[in-house]
């Protein structure tokens, strides 16, 4: 396995941008296909660099990563879904093998306690197959982790090293197909009979049946079930139960319980690896033992005691609990979009098409700027999701390991976790599309991935909570904090903030401002470029466009707190893409703000300044996406905006050189990558052909090119035959 590829050689000067016109000065550039070389001393350090990405826990996420070079353990593309199926759960005893669960899970049941160093761990099995890490995901992630951290110690002593071992492999029955991403709505019910002291699981309607079950299909022996506890006639709301699915035949197969009945949900779209099914129970009888109990128990006598008096909020403990699953996700979303990356720019730096300058030489596709713009936007948004997803593993850790365990570090980090899932999931998306056709059609054979990448990401926008289901949570947070600041505020702070906003809106909504701007810029572009390429500049218009939609928000909410129950529903509903789209802005903030906290860390100089390139990239393109925003309100003149563009471009003629050093980063070897276009054989390729070229013409056996002849015939004053 080779860690890193060999350095680039070819480069691109950096270009200026004239005073008079928002485009790139042409005179500057270089000729597509034209090689150069980077400037002494201006190298990335790929190798600390590296170590910066992978964090904390690198020597984990390095031995995960490593597991790519036995052939056991990678995706089959192509491999019919029941074989896929049987590998995959073969492979999962390679995993536990491999010490790969146990970090997760407390040393008395043989576990080594590393919660943030676990999930580092399972974000790098996207790398072997997607479906093998969601399936691992399903066993350790939710399965035993219900167990862990819902159960008490009974729990764990009872089934919890069985989970670990694949002694009991197992589900997670949360989802039915009436109620999604309502879990507080589900309907499937736990009815306590004081006389026998057990448990009535039921299934009341189709609707409530549970649905997209990993493990359910064929593999799992029991399940841990969120259902309606119900006792003394109270519905003292969703808790978890473990209930026995299936038991061994004497023949050795396995067989479903009374009660049980299952359905597979056959072939999907991708993750075709997992047994996913649909499970019903008809009066299934559990002991009262069988509860998970650690924040709501049932005596004998069918009295109910809860450690949390509020409903609501012990609901809201109890899932906060499972929030690993949006972090694992948001993580695996991640090593995904670098995978790709690594692809597309490797391709993209040896693929050739076109001739240039040299009437002989074809270009590289990345020496095209609209190859630069469809990938480099995408590394930069990737490396900012790297950081972003360090600083909330390290969040994760602090939680789960109880250094910082507080209801209010659990809030904070399930709307961090909520907002990282969703940017990070549909950047996922949006990176494998592009480079897909980046690629062009060499990326659409299965062998090169990103179709197989693709088509088993694709749904993980949905599970562990849709997309805009979360960012309607992360919204909610921003206007319950917005509310209580205000709150805080006296009344003499109400009016000072009533005159403030009178002023400030005055001012962005009348030209004042952006004749002000106008004037510090006019006859200079480049003076624009470097009022934008500053951090702070950077920072106040992300951060203003996040405050000022979230205030805009809350203001239109209003209304909604004394409407009566119907019409608050329909004021929210108007303004519901509003907040959807503040909190997405609200996520992005983030990353901005993790990558440049990441600059801080980085010592060598080059790269320091290569890192901020990217960053800045990373921060003028959301602006640059948002420039309709910025322009309605009033936060940019129209010269100004045009500057956002220009420099973008420029960023992208300085980035180009280091392409591939940022990508040779992220420590995906041949294994990891596992793709032909990827491996150096297009260089090859691309080498023949220009060999052959050359060799034709120093034959003299070259046919002569018909335009050749016609230009040759004109100037020599011949009539055309």
């Amino acid at each position: 396995m080779t860690d890193v590829l060999p350095t680039p050689t070819t480069a691109v000067p950096s270009a200026t941008t004239p005073a008079s016109t928002g485009a790139l000065d042409v005179a500057t550039l270089p000729s597509p296909g034209v090689e150069q070389r980077l400037p002494e001393g201006e190298r990335v350090d790929v190798r600390a660099l590296g170590d910066l990405l992978d964090g904390q826990w690198r020597d984990i996420r390095r031995a995960v990563r490593a597991l790519a070079e036995d052939p056991r353990l990678r995706k089959i593309e192509g491999l019919p879904k029941e074989e896929h199926r049987e590998r995959v759960f073969g492979q999962l005893a390679l995993l536990r093998d491999h010490g790969v669960p146990e970090r997760g899970f407390p040393e008395y049941v043989g576990g080594s306690e590393n919660p943030g160093g676990y999930l580092a761990g399972f974000d790098e099995l996207v790398l072997l197959d997607p479906s093998l890490q969601i399936k691992a995901g399903v066993q350790w992630g939710l399965f035993a982790s219900a167990i862990n951290q819902l159960g008490t110690r009974p729990h764990h002593d009872r089934w919890l090293r069985a989970a670990l071992t694949l002694d009991l492999p197992g589900c997670f029955a949360m989802t039915e197909i009436g109620h999604g991403s309502n879990v507080a709505g589900v309907l499937t019910t736990a009815e306590y009979d004081v006389a026998s002291g057990e448990f009535v699981i039921h299934t009341p309607v189709r609707a409530a049946w549970k649905e997209y079950i990993g493990n359910s299909a064929l593999h799992g022996h029991a399940a841990v079930v969120f259902a309606q506890l119900v006792t003394k006639g109270v519905n003292h709301g969703v808790h978890a139960f473990f209930v026995p699915l299936r038991e061994r035949a004497d023949n050795g197969s396995l067989r479903l319980l009374p009660g049980i009945s299952v359905e597979d949900d056959g072939l999907k779209g991708g993750l075709n690896g997992i047994d996913n099914g649909r499970i019903a129970f008809d009066h299934v009888r559990v002991p009262r033992e069988n509860l998970l109990n650690r924040y709501g128990d049932v005596a004998p006598d069918g009295t109910y005691s809860s450690p949390i008096e509020s409903p609501g909020r012990r609901f809201f403990t109890m899932l906060s609990t499972l929030v690993q699953g949006r972090v694992s996700l948001s993580g695996a979303a991640v090593v995904a979009s670098k995978a790709a990356l690594a692809i597309a720019v490797r391709y993209g730096s040896e693929r050739r098409q076109f001739t240039g300058a040299d009437e002989h030489e074809e270009v590289v596709l990345l020496d095209y700027q609209r190859h630069q713009r469809r990938l480099l936007p995408l590394l930069a948004r990737t490396y900012a999701a790297s950081f972003a997803q360090a600083e909330l593993l390290e969040r994760f850790d602090d939680v789960f390991s109880g250094r910082h365990a507080t209801d209010e570090d659990r809030q904070d980090l399930e709307t961090q976790a909520a907002a990282a899932k969703v940017v990070n999931t549909w950047l996922a998306l949006e990176v494998l599309q592009e480079s897909r056709e980046a690629c062009g059609g060499a990326g659409f054979i299965a062998e090169n991935r990103m179709v197989g990448l693709r088509q088993d990401l694709d749904v993980y926008v949905s599970f562990e909570g849709d997309n805009n289901v979360l960012l309607q949570l992360v919204g909610k947070r921003l206007i319950t904090d917005y509310g209580r600041s205000m709150a805080k505020v006296d009344i003499a702070g109400r009016a000072r903030w009533v005159a403030e906003r009178a002023a400030y809106m005055t001012l962005h909504r009348t030209p004042l401002r952006r004749a002000a701007q106008s004037i510090r810029d006019t006859g200079s572009i480049a003076r624009s470029a470097g009022h934008l390429r500053a951090e702070d500049t950077q920072r106040e218009l992300l951060e203003d466009r996040v405050e000022t939609m979230v205030e805009e928000v809350a203001l239109a909410l209003r209304a909604a707190r004394k409407a009566p129950a119907e019409r608050a529903a329909a004021i929210f509903n108007a303004h519901q893409d509003e907040l959807i789209e503040a909190a997405r802005a609200h996520a992005e903030l983030l990353q901005w703000e993790a990558f440049t906290a990441g600059l801080a860390r980085v010592t060598d100089e080059p790269t320091r300044r290569v890192l901020t390139r990217l960053r800045d990239l990373y921060g003028l393109s959301l602006i640059e996406r948002n420039l309709a925003w910025y322009l309605i309100h009033g936060r940019m003149s129209a010269q100004r905006a045009q500057a956002v563009t220009a420099y973008v471009n420029r960023l992208l003629v300085r980035l180009r050189p280091h392409a591939l050093d940022l990508v040779a980063a992220f420590g995906l070897g041949d294994a990891q990558v596992r793709a032909a276009i990827a491996s150096g054989v297009e260089a090859e390729r691309q080498a023949e052909a220009r060999e052959y070229a050359r060799l034709q013409r120093a034959s003299g056996k070259e046919p002569i090119n018909e335009k050749v002849l016609h230009e040759g015939q004109k100037q020599a004053g011949l009539a055309r035959p």
